[in-house]
């Protein structure tokens, strides 16, 4: 008999990730000019390695407080009142190792086995992966896909809700459609969580990447004293940090001893001097954060432009986040396209397929990259889709 009989259901049932299969296949080809996954780039700012090296340097190697550091938590109030207009108490703040960790330490916290929660999709896979891991059931409901567009049927969110739902995952700006809810959208999912008494999981961490300027709308612009709201976030997009590992969440403070409690069974806290550095980011980083995000609208513009004039490209210009998510005409299989491209284009991409419902014919390419390497992956890329 295989050990592997011996194992876990749920752990045996956790899917692969198509964008980890796209990216192990051609992983470190030479002239690869990697869209695929969500991050840019740019290397760290010495700023925030900087600050952690010293602090690594002067001894802060050893155990610290499972929910942040003081000043982290500080740091992380003073950045929502700058962005975000608001005055947060330190206790609503919880340090993470990872956004990905925010996201499963508060399914854990919202629900038990057999419950249900309804997320919107295409979405970043995992999060129906810890769901389902978990015990619980991923309810996806479709986002419309009309005119290059897309956009949120309140009715259908609506009819998806049962007796078993626990809560609502909302991700706006969307990875990987760029669908951003406006202040009403967010008001009417408002609407129904409350009357249906669930939660919200909002994942805001695309909330600066806001190309009609400004932030992005935010549960926090509407939400009162009372509202099952907990947010989830990372260092990882604004600051250039995906291997850092470091995120957050901002929840009531009545949750703090539980949040805790999960942290401490699970990884014990983040170590403390990469905490130091995630400070620096926010207490020095917003200067740069604009940086990054005036580059990735440039180099939207060149990659979105340059794809739709070849009239085989069904997308409009996302409003946020950090993606364009083609529909090319002639492709029917996105992960069998995405291996082609990658072969004959060196450029690579993420298969829609592993977005769920809804993102079967469609590509992701991340475009928070030097505007001249999109230049260079938009005309492999036109390239290629007009030979088809």
């Amino acid at each position: 008999m295989s050990i592997m009989n011996s194992l876990s259901p749920r752990a045996l049932a956790a899917p692969e990730s198509g964008i980890v299969e796209v990216v192990n296949y051609a992983r470190g080809r030479q002239g690869l000019l990697p869209l695929w996954v969500g991050e840019g780039d740019l290397p760290t700012p010495d700023f925030i390695s900087g600050a952690a090296m010293a602090a690594l340097a002067s001894g802060d190697t050893f155990y610290t407080w499972q929910r942040g550091i003081p000043e982290l938590r500080r740091a992380l109030s003073d950045y929502y009142f700058r962005h975000f207009s608001v005055r947060l108490p330190v206790e609503h703040f919880y340090v993470t190792g990872s956004g990905m960790q925010a996201i499963q330490i508060s399914v854990q916290a919202l629900t038990s086995p057999g419950d249900e929660f309804v997320y919107l999709t295409p979405a970043w896979p995992n999060i129906a992966a810890a769901l389902e891991i978990a015990g619980a059931r991923a309810v996806g409901v479709e986002l419309q896909f009309e005119g290059g567009s897309w956009g949120l049927d309140l009715d259908r969110l609506a009819a998806a809700i049962t007796p078993k739902t626990r809560g609502l995952f909302i991700n706006t700006p969307s990875n990987p459609t760029g669908w951003t809810a406006t202040q009403k959208d967010l008001g009417e999912i408002l609407a129904l969580a409350r009357k249906h008494d669930l939660w919200i999981m909002a994942d805001e961490i695309y909330a600066l990447y806001h190309f009609a300027g400004g932030r992005a709308p935010s549960f926090l612009d509407i939400m009162e004293e009372g509202d099952k709201i907990i947010f989830v976030n990372s260092f990882s997009k604004n600051w250039s940090m995906t291997g850092w590992r470091v995120g957050w969440i901002v929840a009531p403070p009545e949750m703090g001893q539980v949040l805790e409690n999960l942290i401490q069974y699970s990884t014990s806290g983040v170590a403390q001097f990469m905490q130091k550095g995630a400070v620096a980011a926010l207490d020095q980083g917003d200067d740069f954060v604009r940086a990054n995000i005036a580059k990735a609208a440039r180099s939207r513009d060149i990659l979105c432009d340059a794809l739709i004039a070849t009239n085989r490209v069904e997308t409009l210009k996302p409003d946020g986040a950090l993606y364009a998510f083609l529909k090319i005409d002639g492709v029917t299989d996105s992960r069998r396209a995405a291996i082609d491209i990658v072969d004959k284009t060196g450029v690579g991409l993420a298969p829609g397929t592993a977005f769920g419902a809804g993102g079967e014919l469609f590509l992701r390419a991340c475009f928070l990259r030097d505007p001249g390497q999109i230049a260079v992956a938009a005309e492999r890329l036109c390239d290629y889709i007009v030979k088809l």
